[in-house]
């Protein structure tokens, strides 16, 4: 049976985004992965060797009286099946999927737990992308399908530095923000 295997990281929504990026860069020592300025997420990894990202920081925190904070837990799975086997038990157990996305360094199914908390299962794809993208992609499709559209999207953003800024054109690609 499929299982999580740990952590990815955590989505936080922010209302001053500068303020949040130079917290978690300058005070807790993290560095900036991936960024889309315009759109509002900033990613960043106290060990980007290691893994991508562990906090998503997103422009959007609602006032006050409104108490969600979380944009998103995200957990990790082994293997493309694995990914797999967690939608068709999400679905055949009623809970409802956000969506199903390449990220090209991974492909994540999002879903709302029994609470309404954003919750994604994603699977590491072994390509380094530093740019935060969501692209639909279909998981039922063959391995070799669905490592094409992960190849075809990666190779368009590959060129991209860690913590680089983007040209107007790969902005244009996608942005992990889903509301």
């Amino acid at each position: 049976m499929a299982r999580v295997t740990g952590l990815g990281h955590v989505g936080i929504y922010v209302r001053d985004l500068d303020q949040m990026v130079a917290f978690y860069r300058d005070v807790m020592g993290m560095q900036v992965t991936k960024q889309n300025w315009r759109a509002g997420a900033v990613f960043l990894s106290a060990d980007p060797e290691a893994v991508d990202h562990e906090i998503a920081l997103m422009r959007g925190r609602p006032d006050g009286a409104d108490p969600h904070l979380i944009q998103q837990i995200s957990m990790r799975v082994s293997t493309l099946d694995d990914l797999r086997s967690f939608r068709r038990r999400l679905i055949a157990d009623g809970y409802r999927i956000e969506g199903i996305v390449n990220h090209a360094s991974a492909i994540g199914c999002y879903f709302f737990d029994p609470e309404g908390n954003r919750t994604e299962v994603f699977w590491v794809t072994g390509r380094p992308c530093w740019v935060p993208t969501v692209k639909p992609i279909d998981i039922e499709q063959s391995d070799e399908a669905v490592l094409a559209e992960v190849d075809q999207l990666w190779n368009q953003l590959r060129d991209v530095p860690v913590g680089g800024r983007m040209s107007e054109e790969t902005a244009t690609l996608g942005v992990a923000r889903q509301e």
